[in-house]
Parts: C-alpha cells; sequence; structure tokens
C-alpha cells in the first residue's frame, strides 16, 4: 500500500489532518486506528459519558506509583476508537488563555502565538450562540459544532455561577472570548443533543472520499526510517497479521501524548541509553522523547442536597436512567443530553499573584458537577455506580499550570505493552499550595448565600480547617483530568527537550511529523481537546504548504 500521506491515529488530531488533506482529490491519505469504529451507542449520549471508561473504547492506562501520593497509582483513560478522547471526553469546549500561547511564540516557537492560534480556532467552529458572541472570536461556518446546554439544566448549575460571583470571581459569559477570567456556564461539543466528536464532525463527511481509506483495528508498531527519512509504517490488524504502508510524502503521528513518544522509541528515535535498555536500534537520538510530561489535576469539594436538584437521581438509580433514555430516543432532550459538567469557573489563587513562574497568570479552574461524588476515598472516583444514589453536587478544583514534569518510557520493545506512564504528580512544593490555595476558595463558594438554599452543608472534605486537613483530602481523591500534553516538545534546535520544530518536523527525521497534544510545550489553562484540534487545524496547513 501507497499513498501520500499517513496519519497514525484516528483521534482529534487525526480526524482533523485526515479532513483537510484528503480535500485535494490529488493527495492520497491513510488513517490508522488501534480501536474500532465509533458505534457504541454510549459514545454518541452525552450522559452516558462514564460508562466508556474501562470499556472497549478506552485504552485504560495506569501511571507509575506517584511518590507524593503515598504511591498511589493513577488511572489514565484514553479513547480507543474513531475520534479517540474526542469520543470519550466530557464534551468540554475550552480553548485556554491567550498568554498560554503567546509563551508558546516566546520560547521560540514563530506563528504559534494568540494572534496565530485564533483563526484556527475559529476555522472548525460552528458555534449555535454565534449571534449573541463577538465574532471576532467565533466562527459560525466551521463543521465542529458548539453550544451551550440548551436542553437540559440543573439549577444548581445557575446557583454555582452565582455562588462564584459572591465569592469574588467576576461574571464571564464567554470564556472562550475577549477575557477567560472568570464563571459561566460550559460550551460543549454536542449539537442535537448528541456528542458531536472529531469523528463525527470531521472524519465523516470525509469518508466518502475516494482518496481516503481508514483502516480500524491497526495497532502501528514501528516507523520505518531509512537513511533519516521516514518511509512509511508497519502496522498489526485485527487478525495478528502484520501489514506495510509506504508514504510518498510524510508520516504524520497523531497517537497521543503517550503513544506518540512510545512509537518514535520503539521506531528508534529517542533516548540512546533507555532506546538500547530495551534492545531497539538508535536511529536518532532525541533525548527530549518522552519527557516534558505534563497533566491537569483535580480534587472534589462536595456537599450534600437539601432538596432534589442535582443529577444523582437519574444517574444511579436504573428506572429513572431507563426513563432518561427513553426521553431522549423519543425527543433528545432531557438529563441524557448534558455532560456530567455543566459551569466552570477560571481564576487567579492567592499563590498565582506571586509566583515567579507564572506571574498573576489564572492557575486555577472550578468544574461544576451536579453529582456528588461521596465520601473521600470511598467510591471509584470514575465510576458513579459505585456511589451511594446521594442527592448532592460538587466543586473540582483544577490545577491549570503545574510545575511538575514527568515522563513516557519503554517497557520493553513489545509494541503493544503499554508505556512506562510517570508523571511525577505534585512533586514540585508549588503545585501543592496552589491546589490548597484553590481547595479553600472552592469551599468558600460552596458556602456562599446562593446555594444555601440547595446545600447541607459541605461534607468532602470532612475536615478543612487546616492545610493538612486538606492535604490529607488530596492524598485520598485527588485525580487527574486526563490531560497529558507535553512529550514530543515543540522547540527551537538550543532546546535540549525539543522534538518537533514550529513546522512540527521531527528533528532530524524528514517527512516525520507529530500532530496531537505531545507537541504543547506547555500545557494551556483548560481543557486541552479545542487547543488539540486547532493544533491540527494549523498542521494541515503547514503539510500543505499554506
Amino acid at each position: 500500500m501507497d499513498f501520500d500521506y499517513i496519519i497514525v491515529g484516528a483521534g482529534s488530531a487525526g480526524c482533523v489532518l485526515a479532513n483537510r488533506l484528503s480535500a485535494d482529490p490529488t493527495k492520497s491519505v491513510l488513517l490508522l486506528e488501534a480501536g474500532g469504529p465509533d458505534t457504541k451507542m454510549e459514545i454518541h449520549i452525552p450522559a452516558a459519558y462514564t460508562k466508556l471508561h474501562g470499556s472497549a473504547v478506552d485504552w485504560g492506562f495506569w501511571t507509575e506509583p506517584q511518590m507524593a501520593l503515598n504511591g498511589r497509582r493513577m488511572y489514565q483513560p484514553r479513547g480507543k476508537t474513531l475520534g479517540g478522547c474526542s469520543s470519550t471526553n466530557a464534551m468540554a469546549y475550552v480553548r485556554g488563555n491567550r498568554l498560554d500561547y503567546d509563551d508558546w511564540a516566546a520560547l521560540g516557537n514563530e506563528g504559534w502565538g494568540y494572534k496565530d492560534v485564533l483563526p484556527y480556532f475559529i476555522r472548525s467552529e460552528h458555534n449555535e450562540q454565534y449571534d449573541r458572541l463577538d465574532p471576532v472570536y467565533h466562527g459560525n461556518f466551521g463543521p465542529l459544532n458548539v453550544t451551550y446546554a440548551t436542553r437540559f439544566q440543573t439549577p444548581l448549575a445557575g446557583a454555582f455561577v452565582n455562588a462564584c460571583t459572591q465569592a469574588g470571581i467576576r461574571l464571564n459569559a464567554d470564556y472562550n472570548g475577549a477575557e477567560q477570567e472568570g464563571t459561566g456556564f460550559f460550551q460543549f461539543t454536542i449539537k442535537n443533543g448528541q456528542r458531536h466528536s472529531a469523528a463525527t464532525a470531521f472524519l465523516l463527511p470525509a469518508l466518502k472520499r475516494p482518496n481516503l481509506k481508514v483502516i480500524t483495528q491497526a495497532h502501528t508498531t514501528q516507523i520505518l526510517i531509512q537513511n533519516d527519512r521516514a518511509r512509511g509504517v508497519d502496522f498489526i490488524t485485527g487478525k495478528n497479521q502484520t501489514q506495510r504502508a509506504t508514504a510518498r510524502k510524510e508520516v504524520i503521528l497523531s497517537a497521543g501524548a503517550f503513544q506518540s513518544p512510545q512509537l518514535l522509541m520503539l521506531s528508534g528515535v529517542g533516548p540512546a541509553d533507555a532506546l538500547r535498555s530495551v534492545g531497539i536500534p538508535v536511529k536518532k537520538e532525541l533525548v527530549g522523547v518522552g519527557q516534558n510530561l505534563q497533566d491537569h489535576l483535580f480534587s472534589g469539594v462536595s456537599s450534600l442536597s437539601s432538596q432534589r436538584a442535582s443529577s444523582a437521581n437519574f444517574h444511579l438509580k436504573p428506572l429513572n436512567q431507563l426513563k432518561g433514555l427513553v426521553q431522549y430516543m423519543i425527543s433528545k432532550k432531557g438529563p441524557m443530553t448534558i455532560s456530567p459538567l455543566e459551569a466552570v469557573a477560571f481564576l487567579k489563587t492567592e499563590h498565582a499573584r506571586t509566583s515567579k513562574d507564572y506571574p498573576d497568570r489564572i492557575d486555577m479552574q472550578l468544574h461544576f458537577a451536579p453529582v456528588h461524588f461521596g465520601a473521600d476515598g470511598k467510591a471509584d472516583f470514575y465510576d458513579l455506580s459505585t456511589y451511594p444514589v446521594t442527592d448532592g453536587f460538587t466543586i473540582l478544583p483544577t490545577l491549570l499550570k503545574p510545575k511538575s514534569r514527568g515522563y513516557i518510557g519503554l517497557r520493553s520493545g513489545n509494541p503493544l505493552d503499554a508505556p512506562i506512564i510517570q508523571p511525577n504528580y505534585l512533586s514540585e512544593e508549588s503545585d501543592r499550595q496552589v491546589m490548597i490555595s484553590g481547595l479553600r476558595k472552592t469551599i468558600e463558594v460552596m458556602k456562599a448565600d446562593a446555594f444555601q438554599s440547595y446545600s447541607s452543608g459541605v461534607n468532602v472534605p470532612s475536615s478543612y480547617g487546616s492545610d493538612d486537613d486538606l492535604w490529607q483530602h488530596l492524598l485520598s481523591i485527588l485525580e487527574t483530568v486526563y490531560h497529558p500534553v507535553g512529550t514530543c516538545k515543540m522547540g527551537v534546535n538550543s532546546d535540549e527537550w525539543a522534538v518537533v520544530d514550529a513546522d512540527l518536523r521531527v528533528q532530524g527525521i524528514e517527512g516525520l511529523r507529530v500532530v496531537d497534544a505531545s507537541v504543547m510545550p506547555t500545557i494551556v489553562s483548560g481543557n486541552t481537546n479545542a487547543p488539540v484540534i486547532m493544533i491540527a487545524e494549523k498542521a494541515a496547513d503547514l503539510i500543505l504548504g499554506k
């Protein structure tokens, strides 16, 4: 099989690239996906999001033991289906902060400042509320549908926004607009009450093109590199047969922050000593491959509800789930049409105002969920079925600009083995202080007057009078928001950890690029799916020479 372009990974970036590159009928494109088609019913029902973890469409990775968290391993779900994580995430559409991208440009990555990337966000977007938003920042002709929750919302969402303003966080109706800071309702990648993944938005319309071939159940095992040029890939199909495809122009890795560096290393590109230790011949030493791993972390502050205003009865009672499903199938209305998240706030903690790393930057995000997350450590954080049927709600303070850095490594030379994932969460003291500061602000919001008609008081954490109380709480239910980035860092030649240049070309290897979250030099201030789609939009222009 011979193609102009081979894309490894049909996640958010891969679906965008498949669409944009195959738009030229003279170019042939092969898209390889290790998972299957996105036919699982729960993918397309927004409220069924939690049913996807640990299922056939999830890689289900785990970290190494985290020393700062008493050796606890952290669950790392990753989408294993067409659409990747855009088919399994909570559908929040968040671009991050303009300074995130200006930071990238300041590191020497020309063309990645906010003014450069904004047009690519706009190009993707079809915002249902476009007429109510500033057109300088939004689009209404793109393939990706973005909307506020219009078919169902609990009264707790509005209470959260009001509580935030009472706690000194200003109102902001559009955190993807002129300013990010403030509180408001989430924007989602949902259309007509259904998830609007990258597979639905970008790949599905392109499938009829004769110059685009998509192979699912195809696990790529190595990049074929000869004389410092990528020539193609080997992959294993569902029949456990090895096949080979060659690329006339480029091989593009879009396998994500865990598996793009893993595949580079399996192909002989990475830290020489690490490759030799598992018996892989070194074809190009790049010490930064797999380094610079960053992720967002959050913890929960929960309150029991004094009235049935939350989603608990719907999410946790089988009869109500059935009623909700019937309503959804008939009318595409009701609680099945929403994400488990409803509202959000972006703010600066007290720590941010004195930080030397990110001075006076937004460093905390509050995710609001109308579900009570149970007692400390007594339930599976990601499986609502393990929670008692308790009416309540939760605010999740989220560390946005972690200083801690981790790495991805090879467990062996077997491409079917999971990679070593070592994020080193909270290894930096400043990250611990920001999380504690965020917890204190979250408790202040929970105690605001706006919640008093609903709340019977904060019960998670059970004690929060001292920093030590809050630290013990973090040890119990700190979790990742599964936003790993940075492991194929974009940077200049003088940057030892740089893996790709500003055109996303792998250093020293012709015909090979990386296009996914792994190229981010620093993590963005918010959920990462929208930025990954932007990166792919820009990458398509770079590849096509536009």
